[in-house]
């Protein structure tokens, strides 16, 4: 489904232009229209495009109306549609589903963690596994942007504060974040263990993201197949939680949870290993494809 004043923000490089720039996808798939040449006063850190607020993205729809400076997609390799954010923000056991495959208590509150900005790969980046680790598993995750500041914010207007998605995969080493009594920060936050894209879906280009196919196959296998209708805590319940703590700001990023068929509860557990390739998927956002190395 495409909406009259949908965009799809993305982060690119690409042959001639040194830098990482700031672009939008002419149609899912397709040409990228480069923002930074259309609009060079305009900055090149999503992160700081988003601060710009209102004036910001009607400046990116203006480009993208003109449909000049495109690039052909052959000659784009995409990045992270947001690679400094202040915060990446979790939610744990956030899917029905995913808490009866391991026979959990359905959370009363979110259960919050995090990963460091550091974490974050683009879309078709390789997963490093690394060598402290034999557990590396996977997690597709629809994950939320913040595009306006706040603080104790209400569940009412709380989807105010969004402005769009991306899909994300939160791999994790189960041995880690088990470890001595739950070390979830570390089992979360290797280097590479958060590849996002492909593109920042704007807020009004989805019709309902409370319902939205999710999945995630590694070597073409189907290993997760939910929906976000599944999600205990939906989008303005998580950030009315979080913004009762922390301020949240342009850029922050709010993973929301991970459904049913990651490979610890499997019988027996599967893990990712070298040579693997994991494809998450949601339903009007678009595709990441990563190999593990």
């Amino acid at each position: 489904m495409h909406l009259a004043g949908a965009m799809r923000l993305v982060r690119f490089r690409a042959s001639g232009l040194p830098e990482p720039r700031l672009g939008l996808e002419a149609s899912p798939g397709g040409d990228v229209v480069d923002l930074s040449a259309a609009e060079p006063s305009l900055p090149r850190s999503m992160r700081l495009f988003l601060e710009s607020g209102p004036s910001g993205l009607a400046a990116a729809r203006r480009a993208l109306e003109a449909g000049q400076h495109r690039v052909p997609r052959g000659a784009v390799q995409l990045l992270a549609p947001i690679g400094d954010p202040e915060k990446v923000i979790c939610v744990g056991l956030n899917y029905r589903d995913h808490c009866l495959e391991q026979g959990a208590k359905i959370p009363q509150d979110p259960i919050i963690f995090s990963k460091f900005p550091s974490a974050i790969a683009g879309p078709f980046d390789d997963i490093v596994h690394p060598e402290e680790t034999n557990e590396v598993d996977w997690e597709v995750e629809l994950a939320a942007v913040i595009g306006k500041k706040g603080r104790h914010i209400e569940e009412s207007s709380a989807l105010e504060h969004v402005v769009g998605f991306t899909v994300a995969n939160d791999v994790s080493a189960r041995d880690w974040q088990l470890r001595n009594g739950r070390q979830w920060l570390l089992g979360k936050t290797f280097d590479t263990f958060c590849p996002l894209g492909p593109a920042l879906v704007t807020r009004d280009s989805v019709a309902d993201v409370h319902n939205l196919r999710i999945r995630c196959s590694v070597n073409g296998r189907l290993m997760q197949d939910s929906n976000t209708s599944q999600l205990i805590f939906p989008l303005p319940k998580i950030i009315a939680w979080v913004s009762r703590f922390v301020t949240l700001v342009p850029g922050d990023i709010l993973l929301t949870g991970t459904p049913a068929g990651v490979g610890f509860f499997r019988k027996p557990p599967v893990y990712l290993k070298p040579g693997d390739e994991v494809q998450c998927e949601i339903e009007e956002l678009g595709t990441i494809r990563n190999r593990v190395v």
